[in-house]
């Protein structure tokens, strides 16, 4: 086992596993230095979620490797549950306790007790601003305070990597607001965090996204790189009856995809030079009338759309294997 600091807190090299026939992580290659907040998003059934599962050692690979602080977690199991915090979508909490009482549970699960765990405890209910609750049973807390709990109990033992599977699914934006808050007063002392979501507006916040397609890493970057380096073929278009223009968009070449933004289509193509103008002439032929178009700054959300549309066209143009 390494017992040096790696240069990566969380790393992945060529990480596949399978579920029968179903390739959920494929050549999974990732590296997170410290104090990052990484993000993957992509669509259901992409592997984020198997993704986490083998970090946290809790399913092995079948190829490659997953590496925590340059430990693997299938060799080194409970090394690596010493350095990690695992915060599942589905997170045990015990509704017929209190959070003060699930905080204990926790406390003892992890052996941080005594003044330790009151020290932690009182530092944690500050931060999340859950003083006034802590004699609540948990089955009576909002959404959001669960969340919230669920992170609490996540931390009493002082993680170094935090593992969050869609951590604010189904939370209310002023939750998922303060949600954010607290993850980044921890990065800010050094914690590094994975997390999955749902939410292309969380992906904006962090430090750089991963996008996930069919167990494959397809985009790697910050929000704003990425966005920018599909800025030049995004493009607004508005008309009398855009759904309809939807539709013929998405039949015509060179149209990667089409989306309802804002009152506009947002529509990326695969070039721009002339093809702007013979989509515009294409919709005014189809019967569209008051066709605009003009470049736009694309959101993360047409951007992860535009790639993953890419990586099913691609996947599609892909030739088959002949079995016999």
């Amino acid at each position: 086992m390494n017992t040096q600091s790696s240069k990566y807190m969380i790393e992945a090299r060529g990480l596949t596993r399978s579920f029968g026939s179903l390739v959920a992580v494929n050549g999974l290659d990732l590296r997170i230095p410290r104090g990052e907040i990484y993000g993957l998003v992509g669509p259901d059934g992409a592997g984020k979620s198997t993704a986490l599962r083998l970090f946290c050692g809790l399913i092995d690979p079948h190829a490659g490797e997953a590496l925590v602080d340059g430990i693997n977690p299938a060799r080194h199991a409970h090394a690596v549950r010493d350095r990690i915090g695992y915060m599942p979508q589905r997170f045990g909490l015990y509704t017929d306790l209190t959070v003060e009482e699930n905080l204990f549970f926790y406390g003892d699960l992890f052996g941080v007790v005594g003044k330790e765990r009151e020290d932690l405890m009182a530092e944690l209910l500050r931060m999340t601003r859950m003083e006034p609750f802590r004699k609540r049973l948990a089955g009576n807390l909002s959404g959001g305070m669960k969340q919230k709990l669920a992170l609490m109990s996540t931390l009493l033992h002082r993680p170094e990597a935090l593992f969050l599977d869609e951590p604010t699914n189904g939370v209310d934006p002023v939750s998922r607001r303060d949600f954010w808050t607290i993850l980044y007063r921890l990065v800010r002392e050094g914690l590094t965090v994975l997390l999955s979501t749902a939410y292309l507006d969380e992906a904006e916040r962090c430090n750089r996204v991963g996008l996930m397609y069919k167990g494959r890493l397809i985009r790697e970057d910050s929000p704003q790189v990425i966005r920018a380096q599909m800025q030049a073929n995004c493009f607004a278009i508005t008309c009398d009856h855009p759904r309809e223009a939807r539709a013929f968009l998405l039949q015509q070449p060179g149209v990667l995809s089409a989306e309802s933004s804002a009152g506009a289509l947002h529509v990326f193509l695969t070039e721009n030079g002339n093809l702007v103008k013979q989509l515009a002439a294409a919709l005014k032929n189809a019967g569209q009338a008051n066709v605009a178009i003009e470049p736009v700054l694309p959101s993360l959300e047409d951007v992860f759309i535009a790639l993953v549309r890419q990586a099913e066209r691609t996947d599609k143009d892909a030739p088959r294997e002949v079995t016999s």
